[in-house]
């Protein structure tokens, strides 16, 4: 269809007045000119319905007098990744930039329009002291970029106070957080001060009845989305070679495959909810004896015990079909395999996250480490060097960051590795881009530049 100003240059149909004024003096009959006049008056009324017929409302446009040409009006808009003079024209399309570009265009775009400090800092998933929202975790998210939070049961004291920090987080943040929660029920519950007990995973398998997986996972996604929860840090997907220290009622079931299952099932719960599921504890804490809380597990058993049990699950979830089996987040923990990395422990060991998990599995998720704080890494690893140590590995987030002091010095320590030319900014642009793709495929970050 013609634009207006293509449609304001067209010539105006010929009036029936000029034909006669043109044939006068032309040596034509009068009766050959009525006849001409009369064939003319019908047929020009008919070639005005066709095009009203054909051009619909712009057939106006034909008739009318040339349109006054509109200047688009500049509107100034503020935000990080637009910047003034725009005309409504660009806005606009800035604000449909989903409708025609594709996914990695838009994180392309963010990518482009953010700082180191702002890549560096959407690594971290902090947390923080107290037992409410404190002016050193504003710090982190407004300042220093956090990329997310994690809670705790000692900062979930009532719905109103949760629902409100929570809130005030996300104002103060540069870029919409992940805020999480470790919330599988029974023996690790964070919400227990709000929502009261709710069954763990292995009384969830006793009961025989696997819809109670699903009754499980939508209630709890449902609870965590009321406080502005987008993230849950479950299900354990450990199989209980032995009942560990770190592992009481938290299985589901004692085989690969009923945790596949059950495990499954409460993931596609969680998720069909928009709310990000976490698979825990890569590669396996399943024959764990100690726990990493206190010390480094380290398991001995073959490749080819590994890969048919504990392992299993990741290569399962990592390969699925199911799109709402496919895990937003994977937790990498300490542990150390001898048989598959005799040097590191899963959380820092690029065999286990990049070779195995990526590679292997075909994982492209965001892959996140336990607290780095616990003593199976901090043992022998400063924070800052252990931070350094998982992004080489492959990890994309860190948690175990708990004020602005740690996450400053880990920052520093990034950009050192930087320098030094241990990290490549292709590394830190490819875990920022799984982020961003995380925060945009759960609704968390709009799906334009412009927020």
């Amino acid at each position: 269809m013609s634009t207006q100003t293509e449609q304001s240059r067209m010539p105006l149909p010929p009036h029936p007045e000029s034909f006669e004024k043109s044939s006068l003096g032309s040596g034509q009959p009068p009766r050959k000119r009525r006849k001409r006049n009369i064939l003319l008056k019908v047929l020009i009324p008919v070639f005005l319905i066709f095009l009203v017929v054909l051009l619909g409302s712009d057939a106006q446009h034909i008739t009318a007098r040339p349109a006054k040409k509109v200047i688009p009006q500049v509107v100034l808009v503020s935000g990080p990744f637009i910047q003034p003079p725009l005309g409504t024209d660009q806005v606009n399309q800035l604000r449909h930039l989903s409708q025609y570009v594709s996914i990695q265009k838009q994180i392309n775009t963010y990518l482009s329009h953010m700082t180191l400090e702002q890549k560096l800092g959407q690594f971290f998933m902090v947390q923080y002291w107290g037992y409410g929202y404190s002016t050193d975790l504003e710090t982190m998210i407004r300042d220093q970029y956090a990329g997310g939070v994690i809670m705790y049961g000692a900062q979930m004291n009532t719905f109103t106070q949760t629902k409100n920090d929570i809130a005030h987080m996300q104002q103060k943040a540069w870029m919409p957080l992940l805020v999480s929660t470790d919330e599988e029920g029974g023996f690790v519950q964070r919400i227990m001060n709000i929502y009261g007990n709710k069954p763990g995973a292995l009384e969830t398998y006793q009961t025989g009845n696997i819809a109670n997986a699903t009754k499980l996972g939508n209630s709890i996604a449902h609870d965590l989305k009321a406080l502005g929860i987008n993230t849950d840090l479950a299900p354990d997907v450990d199989i209980p070679v032995v009942m560990g220290p770190d592992q009481y009622m938290r299985t589901w079931g004692y085989t690969p495959q009923s945790v596949i299952q059950w495990g499954g099932t409460y993931l596609k719960a969680v998720q069909s909810n928009d709310e990000i599921g976490t698979l825990k504890h890569y590669p396996g804490l399943g024959d764990a004896t100690t726990d990493a809380h206190q010390d480094l597990p380290v398991v001995k058993r073959t490749q080819d015990q590994l890969y048919s049990t504990e392992l299993a699950p990741y290569k399962y979830f990592a390969q699925t079909r199911n799109k709402l089996e496919r895990p937003g987040m994977i937790m990498a923990t300490d542990v150390m395999m001898p048989a598959i990395d005799p040097t590191m422990p899963g959380e820092l060991s690029h065999t286990f996250i990049t070779d195995i998990l990526r590679n292997q599995f075909g994982y492209n998720g965001v892959v996140i480490t336990d607290a780095l704080y616990m003593l199976g890494i901090a043992n022998k690893w400063s924070l800052p060097q252990a931070v350094v140590l998982s992004i080489e590995a492959g990890d994309d987030m860190i948690l175990g960051v708990r004020d602005s002091a740690g996450l400053a010095a880990s920052v520093a320590a990034l950009k050192q590795a930087i320098a030094n030319g241990d990290l490549s900014m292709d590394r830190i642009n490819e875990s920022v881009a799984r982020i961003i793709a995380l925060k945009m495929q759960y609704h968390i970050l709009p799906s334009t530049p412009g927020f």
